[in-house]
Formats: C-alpha cells, sequence, structure tokens
C-alpha cells in the first residue's frame, strides 16, 4: 500500500511549512489529487490515520480535493475531462487522439489550518 508512504510525505511537508511559520500543531492539511495520480481515497484516509500519529499532525483532518483529468486537443484546441481512469484521451468535439494532460496527475499541499 503506496498509500502509507504518501500519508508519510504529506505530514513531512506539512510538518516543515508550519514550523517554518513557528505553529505548533497542525489543525489540518489540504490537498489536491489527480483522478490519475493512482492513490485510492479509501487507503489514503486510512494511512493518514496511522501516519500522523507522533507528529505535530496526531490530530489533524486530512481534506482532500479531486481533480478530474484535463486533456487539451490541438486540433480544435478545446480542453475537455476525460471519461475514464487510464488517461485516454479522445476530444469528444472532433475526435482526434490527444497526449496532450494539462491536469490529473498531480499531488500536493495546497494550504494549512495551524495553530
Amino acid at each position: 500500500m503506496h498509500e502509507f508512504s504518501l500519508a508519510v510525505s504529506l505530514i513531512n511537508v506539512a510538518e516543515e511549512a508550519a514550523r517554518a511559520e513557528r505553529a505548533e500543531r497542525i489543525e489540518a492539511i489540504f490537498v489536491e489529487i489527480g483522478a490519475l495520480a493512482g492513490v485510492v481515497p479509501e487507503a489514503l484516509e486510512f494511512a493518514f490515520g496511522g501516519a500522523r500519529e507522533g507528529t505535530m499532525a496526531a490530530d489533524a483532518r486530512l481534506e482532500v480535493t479531486y481533480l478530474p483529468a484535463i486533456a487539451y486537443c490541438a486540433s480544435c484546441h478545446s480542453e475537455f475531462e476525460l471519461d475514464n481512469r487510464f488517461g485516454i484521451a479522445v476530444c469528444p468535439v472532433c475526435d482526434t487522439p490527444s497526449a496532450d494532460l494539462r491536469q490529473g496527475r498531480e499531488m500536493h499541499v495546497s494550504h494549512l489550518e495551524v495553530s
């Protein structure tokens, strides 16, 4: 389950940012995860519960925003949401295949609530 190592990494990033702000504890970690990032939401939530123990985020909530996969069609200049989890992009406007994925693979801490 790679979600545990992802949860540990998220907490490490959050702790570093919280310490830079001289915070004592992390109340919430807000994360954005793309639809094609390969993260199982339930597994990440479960892993976060164990990974936060003994850290500045011991009682923190994990707030996740899931971002859709968005591709761009160079033929008709359309951006469109992928309707599959495999990253296969065919423009719904002109039926042209596209390899230009603009959103969907990311995973990052967007902001924190600290005290």
